[in-house]
Formats: C-alpha cells, structure tokens, sequence
C-alpha cells in the first residue's frame, strides 16, 4: 500500500469507528468499491514474502479471511491494497438476510469482535456473476490468487446437494474453494465437521466433480483434541487439500473487558490467538505435510505471522486486526516479518515453513 493511500484512509478511521460496527463496514466496502485509498497499481512485494502452496505462487502469505467481502464486490481493491490472495463469501445457494440486528459487535478493550451475522449474503446467482466479471479479462483479475468461501443457508439445506452445486457455480473463476463447516451462527453446521459427516460430503463432491480447484475446509476452534486426528484423516481421503485453522469461538476466555463480552456470537480477534496457535500446531502434527495449512485467528503483528508459519501454516489471514487498523495493517506486517528473516539471516518465508515441528518428530514434506 502506498504511503499516500495511508495519508487518506487513516485519519478517517476514528471516525469510522464511532458509527455501528456493521454500518461502518458497508461503508467500508463502499468506500473500496469508489477505489478511496486504492493504490492505482498493484503493490510490488519483495520477494522474500513470496511462498508456494496448492500449486501456486502467492506473492505474500497475508489474506483477507471470508466474511470481510461476503458478496465478491472488492477482490480486486482488496488485493491492490496489499493482500496476497483475497477470499469472498461466505457465500450460500439463495439470497438471505442473516440474523437480526444488532449482530456485530466491537470489543475494543479485547482487540476482538463478536458477530452473529448468521451468512447474510446476496446469494450464488449474484457472488457468480461478480466473479465472472473478474474472469473476463487479465485488466479486471485481482491478480492475486482468488478462494470463494461457500456455505448453507439456515433453511432448506442439503449439505450433500448443496456444497457440490454451489463447487459447479464456482470453480470456472476461482483458485480454491472453502467449505465452511464451522460458523457457529448457522444451526447444524458445526455438525458437519464430525468425520463421517465430513466423509460423506467429501464423498458427494467427489461423484459430481472430478476436477475442481483446491477444496479447503474451515474448521472451528472449539472441536475438542481427539476430534482432530479423525478430521484430518477424513479429509485427505476426502481428497481435500487443505485446511483453514480456525474459525470464531463460542468460548469467552477469562479477563475479556468490553460490556460486550457476553453478546452471542462468534469471537474473533486477540483473544482467539494462543487457542488458534495451540490448534494449528496440533493439526500441522497430525497432517504431517499431507495438507495445505492456513492460520487464521488473532494475528496482528508480523511476530504472529512468523508464529504461524513456524507452526505449520503456508499462509495465513486477517480480519478483525484490519477492522481496527485498517489499510495501514498490511504495510506494517509486511515490515514487520522482513525485519524478522532479516534478524534470522533468512531468505523467504517459506523456509520457515514448519519450523517448530522439525524437531518434534512430524515431518514437514515438500
């Protein structure tokens, strides 16, 4: 991100923050969509960030995780803002409206946030036509690899029908592919994480696609330990190629300080980090390089990517850091991890790639 797209977006954030948390993110994907503080030309990353994973060159392991841009309106402003590959979604067969407002909720005290938007999304139909619109033509394509995140809606659903159309909608336009199996806002969901549910779907994509782009599954941070190993073996018979650790929490750690602590929903945020780790380091042990990892979960210094990636992790993504921050977040991470490698006489990131598990017996393949 330039310095001058700086200069313009942030003075405005505390503004933003006065308004409702869901107000000022419309306004925020409004303003994305008008090109405010959009660099003109995609942002030139040093090499060094560079990393490989599902058979792809990623200019920096950094993304923007679902639930930012639901509806595939701002890929293409969010990756000249600096993002390495940008996800949209999630999204669901038809059209619905979510759960009841208020539903988003701004811990500020905790660095955290709370949500029970419950997939409010414009539907397939709509989030396929915006994604062809990017297809047409190297001009309007992101640039950066794409993931569309895709779901169930609350009523009417048939996971086994479901998730393999909307693979059909999707897969002409994308780069991979996210099952979500783990908001905790959509009654069910959850459930179709448990491993011969997990079997079963996988098996239902696999009779109806036998090409696809890479199929990634998002899970939960609150699936209990022995419920890992079965998952994980679950999806690399399922013919998965990665997962996403993690999603919000129900739980509410100790010590949260905002009068919003108690709300429903889903927590994001710092106070998901230390639990998104200790899951990621597990699931890293028990995939043994078998899958494509990506740490998502409180991270919001360059220390916590290096963390990360040191864990297990390939890639990773942010959200409720660039609520807060803004922009200006990406430009800081960036410097951050290069003055790591630097301090480590390190090349690139990817050398960094399951660090932490060399010597704990799991193996880390190529």
């Amino acid at each position: 991100m330039s310095d001058m797209s700086e200069k313009l977006i942030s003075p405005l954030l505390p503004l933003v923050r006065t308004l409702d948390a869901e107000r000022a993110h419309r306004l925020a994907i409004d303003a994305l969509m008008l090109g405010v503080g959009v660099p003109p030309v995609p942002v030139k990353d040093d090499p060094a960030l560079a990393t490989r994973t599902l058979g792809m060159r990623f200019p920096n392991p950094i993304g923007i995780a679902a639930g930012f841009d639901k509806d595939a309106r701002v890929l293409r402003p969010l990756a000249r803002l600096g993002f390495g590959f940008v996800e949209a979604g999630t999204v669901t067969p038809r059209p619905q409206a979510g759960n009841p407002k208020p539903r988003l909720f701004r811990l500020t005290e905790d660095r955290a946030i709370i949500n029970r938007m419950g997939f409010n999304n414009q539907g397939i139909d709509r989030f396929a036509v915006r994604l062809a619109r990017l297809f047409r033509g190297r001009a309007r394509h992101p640039m950066v690899p794409v993931g569309a995140n895709i779901g169930i809606n609350k009523d009417g659903a048939d996971p086994e029908r479901d998730y393999p159309e909307l693979i059909r909608r999707v897969k002409p336009y994308v780069d991979y592919i996210v099952l979500n199996l783990s908001s905790p806002n959509t009654p069910g969901l959850r459930a179709l994480q448990d491993a011969e549910r997990l079997s079963d779907l996988l098996t239902a994509i696999a009779a109806q696609h036998s090409e696809h782009p890479p199929l990634l599954i998002k899970l939960a941070p609150d699936l209990a330990s022995d419920e890992l190993g079965p998952i994980v073996e679950a999806a690399v018979s399922g013919g998965a190629q990665g997962l996403i650790i993690s999603n919000t929490t129900l739980a509410r750690p100790a010590g949260l300080r905002s009068p919003y602590a108690s709300e429903a929903g889903g927590l994001s945020g710092r106070p998901l980090k230390e639990k998104a780790l200790e899951m990621l380091r597990e699931v890293a042990r028990l995939a043994d390089g078998r899958l494509a990892l990506v740490g998502c979960g409180g991270i919001e210094t360059g220390a916590d990517i290096v963390a990360r990636i040191r864990a297990g992790a390939d890639l990773v993504q942010v959200y409720t850091a660039f609520a807060y921050d803004g922009p200006a977040l990406l430009t800081r991470l960036k410097r951050e991890v290069l003055a790591i490698l630097r301090e480590q006489g390190i090349e690139s990131v990817g050398d960094l790639k399951g660090a932490d598990l060399k010597g704990s017996g799991a193996g880390v393949r190529s």
